[in-house]
């Protein structure tokens, strides 16, 4: 029987060395209520789980993104076996190109604010990060916004929450998360497509900020974001950014570090969609022992990467020079 766990604080999932469980477990712990919004929900535990939840008397409400930009429907079997449990399980709103958004609201008292999706290969293949919050602010405004969305009604976020949501404030709190940031910077991301956000990297290290980033090269990024993330990447380089290429792990987190003492992640690329149409939720962490593992795992992912030079966007010959392998089921949104 489930059960409502005291507040800890906020808790990091790193993927793949923490898999499955921790998630498995706040499900478990559920004893009224679950909240849950999903890009992708496929995998069979996640699914089980649910239905467990469900059987014991826990009210679980479920939104899905229909399907991917691409036009992929990876949720179809999951909504259908969820649905005909009697699991309250609805589309997300139409209004949002793609519902990215990768949530848990648990007993209106704990949030899980995640970069993976709930898809066998995020707990195995991929680097990325979760936040276990039992912040009042946190679990009050997400708990409005899936509100909102269940009933396809307005959402007006505060600025001032801690969380940024797209397409709401995210590039206008991102962008204020790094001028704020005085000494370091170090961005882990695979998708560099927004302009304002570009500058704002060139800003910092202009102002003498030494930035890392840590990028996937190619890998899992859609044709028409090549030359954007390629070109940027150059841009970047030429402005004396350091640049990393992962590949002891496809790169899937969307993180940000400053200073050492405080971390953006969350769902969102740095992607005109994932800023304007899309719905997308990340949150600024300042725990020192939540900050400290990701500044920890983000040097232990630099080293094993290697300095990376983008190549030329229009050389599409050199473009899977030491490229992992393609994955057609690896994609970024």
């Amino acid at each position: 029987m489930g059960g409502k766990r005291a507040a800890t604080g906020p808790r990091l999932i790193v993927q793949p060395d923490d898999g499955p469980e921790p998630v498995l477990g706040l499900i478990a712990a559920a004893a009224h209520s679950l909240r849950i919004v999903q890009f992708t929900l496929d995998d069979t535990r996640f699914v089980g789980a649910l239905l467990g939840a469900h059987e014991r008397g826990v009210a679980v409400r479920v939104l899905l993104n229909p399907q991917k930009s691409s036009g992929e429907r990876a949720n179809d079997a999951s909504f259908q076996r969820l649905k005909g449990a009697g699991l309250a399980v609805e589309w997300t709103d139409p209004r949002f190109a793609v519902t990215h958004q990768k949530t848990l609201l648990i007993d209106g008292a704990r949030a899980l604010i995640a970069s993976f999706n709930l898809s066998a290969k995020y707990f195995g293949e991929t680097r990325d990060h979760g936040l276990v919050t039992d912040d009042p602010a946190h679990v009050a405004a997400m708990t409005r916004a899936f509100d909102a969305d269940w009933r396809r009604a307005a959402f007006h976020p505060d600025d001032d929450s801690g969380l940024l949501w797209s397409p709401d404030n995210a590039r206008r709190l991102m962008a204020r998360f790094i001028d704020g940031a005085r000494h370091q910077l170090d961005v882990q991301h695979p998708k560099f497509v927004d302009a304002t956000i570009i500058d704002r990297l060139a800003a910092a290290r202009e102002r003498g900020v030494h930035v890392r980033v840590l990028c996937g090269g190619k890998h899992g990024l859609s044709p028409w974001d090549v030359h954007d993330t390629f070109a940027s990447l150059r841009i970047l380089g030429r402005a004396e950014v350091k640049v990393h290429r992962q590949k002891h792990l496809k790169l899937h987190a969307k993180l940000l570090l400053a200073d050492g003492k405080r971390a953006l992640l969350g769902s969102m690329n740095i992607d005109r969609s994932a800023f304007d149409v899309r719905r997308e939720l990340g949150v600024v962490a300042d725990d020192e022992a939540v900050v400290g593992r990701l500044a920890e795992t983000f040097e232990h992912d630099w080293h094993k990467g290697e300095p990376w030079e983008a190549p030329d966007p229009l050389a599409l010959d050199t473009h899977d020079r030491g490229e992992l392998p393609h994955d057609p089921h690896f994609s970024h949104e």
